[in-house]
């Protein structure tokens, strides 16, 4: 634990020093968008222009830190949470709960009732020239989430009771993110951002699909999840960024294993690992960004496999009259250092709120599987190899309705169905036509107008 100590007291020393100079910088942070004398009630907080709920520029998005990690998305996009000033201390609560009745068809499918949630409080004050941020999120799935996966067809990544999970997925850990970070104003157009967690996020990939304002809807996981976020939860995880107006360039060093199944503690591991990720916010709608990742024995049953992981995504948001449009567009791929076996994922998801109380949601996937799912939960062989088997594709819609049931908490009741396209290869384990329709109830606390 001495690294981390030393990491928390760097993180604390460096606003300490930046403070010093804030005298002599006000000038340039009355230049900051957000210092005009007419705001938006609720837009500022702590009396500083990067902490706000309303992003107008990439900076304050970057500090809005609504998402896991260092991850952005487009400035518009709405934040629900319940937030309160105490002194200095902007505290907010962000959360998202669901509780889920599925039914999936073929012989390879299952029936269950599970809840995938998460819970996320957060505490920010200005310090020196920048804004200090206090973060954790925890998840109740290892107790809600019974048997250590719920059923999901296609699914692959992890295991459960040691061996490889196949049409389901892993709960996420009770610890799910555990964090400091640090953002230094750098003149009126620059930030330099330092963030350290035992348990978190590396710069890898886009914002995760339990935190995309396309996917907030959906209560499953993404087929592409192992292919494009699921380093969301990562152990030892150090990250700067620089920021110049619109760009945004990252590095971080991680533990490259995946979290293991015991998801109640938090593990350590050495940094092994490392990515670097580019972001672009064009305008107020839109975000891009492009990743890359060198991650060290990621699978607890192949560990002495390497993996090289690339991701690239474009986010589109666009608020509406009574309700607001989210879309994003991936794409994943991961290719083996030792035998060179490569998986890519493509994923089209979009939300689209209307009427203040409806949602209407899609998902589109189009994923490699590998020969894993033709064992189903068999354990592995002596001697195996994993390779790509041909690709699977999954068309998700569904639609829910908020109603009033406890105050400050948007609740809506909504159903989804999926249905996959296999080849020849598949059918025979799957049948032609399989599907899964999921019934749910979605628990959301909110304030003012952004349920």
């Amino acid at each position: 634990m001495r690294h981390w100590i030393m990491l928390f007291a760097a993180i604390l020393v460096l606003p300490s020093w930046a403070e010093a100079q804030q005298d002599k910088k006000t000038d340039d942070m009355q230049g900051m968008p957000g210092m005009q004398d007419m705001q938006m009630p609720g837009m500022e907080m702590s009396g500083n222009p990067l902490i706000t709920m309303h992003p107008e520029n990439f900076l304050q998005e970057i500090v809005r830190h609504d998402t896991s990690g260092t991850g952005a998305e487009p400035d518009s996009t709405p934040a629900p949470m319940l937030m309160v000033q105490k002194g200095g201390w902007a505290l907010m609560f962000h959360a998202n709960a669901f509780l889920v009745a599925q039914q999936q068809s073929t012989p390879r499918g299952g029936d269950k009732l599970f809840s995938p949630n998460w819970f996320m409080g957060m505490a920010q004050r200005p310090l020196g020239l920048g804004v200090f941020t206090a973060r954790a999120m925890f998840s109740l799935e290892p107790a809600t989430i019974t048997g250590r996966q719920y059923p999901l067809l296609f699914q692959q990544g992890e295991t459960a009771f040691g061996n490889a999970i196949a049409d389901g997925q892993h709960p996420h850990n009770s610890f799910m993110e555990v964090a400091a970070l640090y953002d230094l104003k750098l003149g009126k157009n620059g930030l330099l951002s330092f963030y350290a967690a035992p348990i978190g996020d590396p710069s890898l990939g886009p914002v995760a699909f339990p935190h995309r304002a396309s996917a907030a809807e959906d209560p499953l996981a993404t087929l592409g999840h192992h292919q494009q976020d699921s380093t969301h939860i990562a152990e030892d995880v150090v990250t700067a960024g620089l920021t110049y107006r619109i760009a945004r360039i990252e590095a971080s060093g991680f533990h490259g294993r995946e979290p293991g199944e015991n998801r109640w503690n938090i593990s350590q591991g050495k940094i092994d690992s490392w990515s670097a990720r580019l972001t672009l916010q064009p305008g107020k709608n839109w975000s891009g960004q492009f990743s890359y990742a060198r991650i060290t024995s990621p699978e607890a049953l192949f560990p002495a496999e390497d993996q090289d992981r690339m991701t690239a995504s474009i986010m589109y948001n666009r608020p509406l009259r009574n309700g607001n449009w989210a879309s994003t567009a991936i794409w994943g791929r991961t290719r083996s250092v030792q035998d060179h076996s490569i998986f890519n994922s493509y994923t089209l998801e979009s939300t689209v709120r209307f009427r203040a109380r409806n949602d209407a949601w899609t998902r589109i996937e189009n994923v490699d599987r590998s020969n894993e799912l033709l064992l189903g939960e068999t354990p592995l062989p002596p001697i195996f190899q994993e390779q790509p088997i041909g690709r699977v594709q999954a068309y998700t819609f569904g639609y829910d309705h908020y109603f009033d049931l406890v105050p400050h908490v948007a609740t809506a009741l909504g159903a989804q169905v999926t249905v996959y396209g296999v080849g020849d290869n598949l059918k025979p384990i799957y049948s032609s036509h399989p599907a899964g329709v999921a019934i749910f109830l979605r628990f959301r606390p909110f304030s003012g107008s952004e349920r």
